[in-house]
C-alpha cells in the first residue's frame, strides 16, 4: 500500500524523500506496510483552522492525526474490506515545527522525521 505525501504549504522547504523514508520505515516496523497513510505538510493557517475545528484550540500545532479506524493504542485495525486498509491522515505543522527548531537550535529535517514517525495508530 502507499504513503501519500502532500506539501500544502510554501513557507518552509521540506525534504519529501527523507520524510517518506521515515514514515515507510515506521509502517514496516509496526507491521502496517499494507495500510495506506496520508501525510500532509501544512502551514500555520491550516493547522490553526484544523486545531480550532477539531480540538477547539484555534492555534497552530505540530501534529494532528485523523485515524480511519478506532483502535486502542498499539493495536492495528482489522479491515473488513480492501477499501478499509487505511490508517488515516497525519497533518504535520511544518511551519510551527520549523519555528520550534529555530528557537531550540535543533535540526529541522531530523525533528520533522521524528514528528512524521509519531502517528497514533
Amino acid at each position: 500500500m502507499s504513503v501519500v505525501l502532500r506539501n500544502a504549504q510554501r513557507a518552509v522547504s521540506v525534504r519529501r524523500s527523507s520524510l517518506r523514508r521515515a514514515v515507510c520505515a515506521l509502517r514496516a516496523a509496526l507491521g502496517a506496510s499494507h495500510f495506506d497513510l496520508g501525510v500532509i505538510c501544512a502551514g500555520n493557517d491550516l493547522m490553526r483552522r484544523l486545531n480550532g475545528s477539531y480540538r477547539q484550540c484555534p492555534e497552530p500545532t505540530d501534529v494532528l492525526s485523523f485515524p480511519f479506524h478506532r483502535v486502542s493504542a498499539g493495536e492495528l485495525p482489522r479491515p473488513l474490506s480492501r477499501d478499509e486498509y487505511n490508517l488515516g491522515d497525519v497533518f504535520l505543522g511544518v511551519e510551527y515545527i520549523h519555528q520550534q527548531c529555530c528557537d531550540t537550535g535543533e535540526d529541522f529535517d531530523s525533528i520533522l522525521a521524528v514528528k512524521g514517525d509519531a502517528p497514533r495508530i
